[in-house]
C-alpha cells in the first residue's frame, strides 16, 4: 500500500498506535461472551483493509441478502481509498478498530492486536460456527499467529482441498501466453526455450503489424507499477520456470533451491536478460519505462501486444465472446522447457489476512453467526464479485441445478453476470434493485478458495470449471487440438509434466528489526533499477556490466544482513510446505 506523507497529528496517532500495542492494559476491551442481543437491526462498522470502496452497503443485492439474513447493515472503513496506514494507526490509538476487523497479520501485526485487546476472542461463539470449524486447522495456525490461546479470527483462502493440487483452477497465473490467432498464421512453429519465444514473437511482430498497417505493436509492453523488492515483471516471467520470490529471494517450488535475485546466473538474471534480448530485437514497447499499469493494460485490449506474462492480463482484455468466436485472442503458449510454478490449496489459507470482531463491537454472537455464514456454500456465492471468481447466488437467479442439486449451469443472467456486461445488468427490486455492480459485495473477503468444492453440487464454487460451463468456441478448439487435446491450460501442464506445485502452506514473515527494513529498503531501490537499466542495455556486455555492479553496490549496502534473514524465512516457508503436506496424509 502506497504511504502517503504523515503530518505531525497522523504522526502522532501513529505513536500513540504503536504506545497502545507495546502496553496492552491499555486496551479495555473483553474476552467474555456476549450474549445479549435483542436483533434489531445494527449497522455494523467494518474495519477492511481489503476494501476498494468505503462507506455504507445499504443498497443491492448482497445488502438486501445480509439484512434479511442478519438484520445488519454494513458500513466500510477503506484505507485502500482514504488515509493508507494512518486509518489503522488513528483507530488502533483510540482502542476501536471497527466491529469488524479485516486486517492483514503480518510483521506480527496479529500479535500486536491481540495485546491491545483490539479484536475479540471468539472462543465463546466457536462450538456453533459449524462451517468455519471445517476448517478447524487454519483457525489454530491464527491461535499460534497469534501467541495467544483463544479463537482470534478465521483467515481468507483456505481449503478442503490437497495442499499438493494446484489451487488455480484451470489456468496458472503467470505464464507465457500469446495471441494465437497471429501464431496460427504465422504456421505453429515450435518454442524449445526463451531464445525461441523471441525467435516467435518477432515473427508475430512483423506478421501483426503487416496484417494491421500499424507499426505501433510491440510484442511486449511492460510498466513499472508493482516492483517492490525486484523488478515484478521479470519476476513473474521467474514464475514461468517454477521460482517464486519472497522479499530479494527466489524460492523454487520444491523447496530445493533458494537463490538470491542478485546471483550471476541466476533465474531473475535470466528473466532479465531475455527481456534485455527482446529490447535489443525491437521487440519492447518503448514506454515501457514510463508508463503505467492502465495504460500498459489498454494497448493489450486494443491488439498492440503479443504476449501477455499473466493468464489475467491477455485474456480478459482480448478473449471476449466475439472474438474467441473468430479464432482471436490469447491462449497459452507450447513453450517447450517451461515448469509454471502453481501454488497448491491452503489448508490453513492464505495465512496473511482474517476476519475478526472487533472488542468494543456490540451483538458479538451476531457477528459471530454472520462470520461464519461466510465459510458456508450460501455465504460464499454471496460474496461473489464481477470479477470472477464464485458464481453469484443461486438465489439471484444466477445458476440452476438439476433435481438433485447437481450439474450447476449459469443462466444468462449469471453468464453476464461473471463474464459479460454486469455493470449494466438490472436486478429487479424484489432482490434489492439497482444493478449487479451497485449490489455486489464491497469486503473484497474472499473467505474459501473459489475453486474449492461445494458439498452440495460436487464441483468447483468457480464456474469456469463446472462441465455444464466448458469452452466451445473456435479459438479454444484449435488451440486444444495442438496442446494434445487439453481441455484448459492447467490440464495440459499437468500432462505434460510442466507444472511445479508448491505446497499451500500458510505462512506469514516476523516482524523483521528496523536496522533490517532500513537497509532492505536500499538493496530494494538499488535491485530496481539496475533491473531496468539491465533491460535498456544496448548489448550483452553493457547487460552484464551493470548486474555485477549491481552486486557490489548491493554488497556494499550490507546485503549480507538481509539475505541472511531471507534465507531463514525461506526455510521457514519450506519448512511449512513440508509440514502442511505431512499433516494433510
Amino acid at each position: 500500500m502506497e504511504l502517503k506523507k504523515i503530518t505531525t497529528r497522523v504522526l502522532a496517532a501513529g505513536v500513540a498506535a504503536a504506545t497502545l500495542f507495546s502496553v496492552a492494559a491499555c486496551g479495555s476491551g473483553s474476552d467474555s461472551a456476549d450474549t445479549k442481543d435483542d436483533g434489531s437491526e445494527m449497522t455494523v462498522e467494518v474495519f477492511d483493509s481489503l476494501a476498494n470502496s468505503q462507506g455504507l452497503q445499504k443498497n443491492g443485492w448482497f445488502a438486501k441478502i445480509v439484512k434479511d439474513k442478519f438484520n445488519i447493515k454494513l458500513n466500510i472503513v477503506a484505507p485502500n481509498v482514504s488515509g493508507g496506514d494512518t486509518v489503522f494507526d488513528t483507530r488502533s490509538a483510540s482502542g476501536n478498530l471497527g466491529d469488524l476487523v479485516i486486517v492483514g497479520t503480518g510483521n506480527g501485526r496479529l500479535n500486536k492486536l491481540v495485546k491491545a485487546k483490539l479484536i475479540t476472542d471468539m472462543t465463546p461463539y466457536y462450538s456453533s460456527m459449524k462451517n468455519v470449524k471445517k476448517y478447524d486447522s487454519a483457525v489454530k495456525s491464527i491461535t499460534k499467529q497469534a501467541g495467544k490461546d483463544g479463537v482470534w479470527g478465521v483467515p481468507q483462502g483456505v481449503s478442503s482441498q490437497s495442499p499438493t493440487e494446484p489451487s488455480e483452477g484451470n489456468e496458472p497465473g503467470a505464464a507465457p501466453y500469446i495471441r494465437w490467432d497471429i501464431y496460427k498464421e504465422i504456421g505453429y512453429p515450435e518454442i524449445k526455450d526463451l531464445d525461441g519465444l523471441l525467435d516467435v514473437l518477432k515473427q508475430m511482430q512483423d506478421r501483426a503489424r503487416q496484417d494491421t498497417g500499424k507499426d505501433d505493436i510491440y510484442a511486449m509492453s511492460l510498466f513499472k507499477d508493482w516492483d517492490g523488492d525486484v523488478m515484478q515483471n521479470a519476476a513473474s516471467i521467474c514464475n514461468w520456470f517454477g521460482y517464486t520470490n519472497q522479499g530479494s529471494v527466489f524460492i523454487s517450488a520444491d523447496g530445493k533451491d533458494v537463490q538470491p535475485a542478485t546471483k550471476e546466473g541466476g533465474i531473475y538474471q535470466q528473466a532479465l536478460e531475455f527481456l534485455n534480448k527482446a529490447e535489443s530485437m525491437g521487440l519492447v514497447d518503448p514506454d515501457s519505462t514510463t508508463q503505467d499499469w492502465d495504460t500498459m493494460q489498454t494497448k493489450v485490449t486494443n491488439g498492440k501486444t503479443m504476449l501477455s506474462i499473466w493468464s489475467w492480463l491477455g485474456k480478459p482484455r482480448m478473449n471476449s465472446d466475439e472474438n474467441k468466436a473468430k479464432g482471436v485472442g490469447f491462449m497459452l503458449a507450447p513453450l517447450e522447457n517451461m515448469k509454471v510454478y502453481s501454488a497448491g490449496f491452503q489448508p490453513n489459507g492464505d495465512g496473511s489476512t482474517i476476519v475478526a470482531i472487533g472488542s468494543k463491537a456490540k451483538n458479538k454472537a451476531r457477528l459471530a453467526k454472520f462470520i461464519d455464514w461466510m465459510y458456508s456454500p450460501e455465504g460464499l456465492y454471496a460474496a461473489s464479485s464481477n470479477s470472477g471468481g464464485t458464481s453469484c447466488p443461486k438465489s439471484l437467479g444466477c445458476f440452476t441445478t438439476d433435481k438433485d442439486g447437481k450439474n450447476p449451469t449459469l443462466t444468462d443472467f449469471g453468464k453476464q453476470a461473471m463474464t459479460g456486461d454486469h455493470a449494466s445488468l438490472k436486478v429487479s427490486d424484489k432482490l434489492g434493485g439497482s444493478t449487479y455492480d451497485d449490489g455486489y459485495s464491497k469486503l473484497n473477503f474472499k473467505a474459501v478458495s473459489q475453486n474449492d468444492i461445494d458439498p452440495n453440487t460436487g464441483e468447483a464454487y468457480n464456474p469456469l470449471l463446472w462441465k455444464s460451463n466448458q469452452d466451445e468456441t473456435a479459438l479454444f478448439k484449435d488451440w486444444s487440438a495442438h496442446m494434445d487435446n487439453a481441455t484448459n491450460d492447467i490440464d495440459y501442464l499437468q500432462k505434460a509434466g510442466k507444472l511445479a506445485v508448491a505446497a499451500g502452506a500458510s505462512y506469514t514473515a516476523p516482524e523483521e528489526d528496523s536496522t533490517i527494513s532500513a537497509t532492505r529498503s536500499s538493496i530494494k531501490t538499488a535491485t530496481v533499477q539496475s533491473s531496468w537499466q539491465g533491460i535498456t542495455a544496448k548489448n550483452n556486455a553493457a547487460f552484464t556490466k551493470t548486474m555485477k555492479d549491481l552486486r557490489t553496490k548491493v554488497d556494499e549496502l550490507g546485503y549480507k544482513d538481509v539475505l541472511k534473514v531471507d534465507q531463514d524465512n525461506a526455510k521457514s516457508l519450506i519448512n511449512a510446505r513440508k509440514a502442511i503436506v505431512k499433516e494433510a496424509k
